[in-house]
This record gives C-alpha cells, structure tokens and sequence, in this order.
C-alpha cells in the first residue's frame, strides 16, 4: 500500500522523483486522489509552511518541496477532475501596479497551491481593473496582493475600492515587506500576511469564515 506519510515525508525533501512515484503507486492501488492530495501532498506541504513560519526552513527549500509538490500535482490533478474534486476555492494573486516584484508573489502562489487552493496568476503591475476582472471571471474566494515598494503600497487601496464597487463578494489579503497588519486595517482589507505560510492560513480562515 502506498504510504501517504511517505508521501509527505518525500515532499518535505523535496524529492520529486520519490513523490511522483508515491503518487502514482497510490493512484494505480486505487487510493482516492483526494486522500493522495490531503494526506500526502498537503500535509506535507503544511509541515514546510510551519517550519519556513519558524525559520526551521527559507526560502531555498520552500521552492524545491513546491517542485516536488508540482510533480505530484501533475499526476494527480487529471484525476481530482474525474473525480470532480474541487478546490477549496480560488485565489486571484498579483504584484499591484507599479510593482514588477514577483519573488514573493510565486512563493505565495505556490504555498495556496500546496494549501490545496486553485491560484490564478494575475503576475506583476497589475492594475485594479484587472484585478476586478479576474476575480469576477474566476468566481474568486480570495484576491491576494502583493508589493514590495512603499510607493506602490497605495495601489493596494485602490483594489480594495474597486473590488467594493464592483459589488464583488471576495476577500482581500494583502502582503509584502513594507506592508503591515495596521496599513491593512487602514485600507479595509480583510487580511494581512507577514509571509507566504500565514497567507495559506489566512486565505483558508477567510474562505471557511465565508
């Protein structure tokens, strides 16, 4: 039987080749492909989350258990749509305008990923309208910001009031290194993340909250 510990355990290695393997023995045993996805993937990824939060782990090994988390993924996603698996919901994720920064964005959008969350990449310099426009297209739980620059820090408010007006029922987090939980307060967004595990945290709060 296909150990989903294992599974997990493969993950936090980050050893792809093992976490392919152990993805595809499980399926082929006849595991259902949501439990693959909760109990190996996920939870191997939340173990990372937690370490990185600590700074057990940086960045470096984050990426490498999120490729190894891809390679399972890959495998795995096919059959989560037969099975009509849903996400818990989706994420609309973008850089705001001004701001071409997108280390901090993939790295978020990879931890929503491996929080079991569908992420659309809206990337870098993204205007309000576009936000807007995705968020309405996707059917979007979550609009996640990102910005890296004081001066690009205003454009957060603007989405915020956009997304209003727009009469959009979607929750907003907004984060990056100048940002703050008290600027978040000040915009009216429901949600302030330091880093990208807390913003897996958060984003799950606010959609189960919903």
């Amino acid at each position: 039987m296909a150990d989903m510990q294992a599974l997990a355990d493969a993950l936090i290695k980050g050893d792809r080749n093992t976490v392919a393997t152990i993805t595809q023995q499980a399926l082929d045993e006849g595991t259902a492909p949501e439990t693959v996805l909760n109990e190996g993937l996920v939870a191997g990824m939340d173990v990372i989350g937690k370490r990185f939060k600590a700074n057990e782990v940086y960045v470096p090994e984050v990426l490498i258990a999120a490729r190894a988390m891809k390679a399972g993924m890959e495998i795995l996603q096919p059959k989560l749509v037969e099975a009509g698996v849903q996400p818990i919901g989706t994420v609309v994720l973008g850089t705001v305008k001004g701001d071409l920064h997108d280390i901090g964005k993939n790295l978020v959008g990879m931890m929503l990923t491996g929080g079991g969350l569908k992420v659309v990449d809206a990337g870098t310099d993204v205007p309000a309208e576009k936000f807007v426009e995705l968020c309405k297209a996707e059917g979007a739980k979550v609009c996640a910001m990102s910005a890296l620059l004081t001066t690009t820090m205003p454009q957060m408010t603007g989405v915020v009031k956009a997304l209003k007006e727009a009469g959009i029922e979607v929750k907003t987090i907004i984060g990056g290194a100048p940002v703050t939980q008290a600027f978040a307060d000040e915009i009216g967004a429901d949600g302030y993340a330091a880093d990208a595990a807390t913003a897996v945290d958060v984003a799950r709060q606010l959609i189960s909250a919903a």
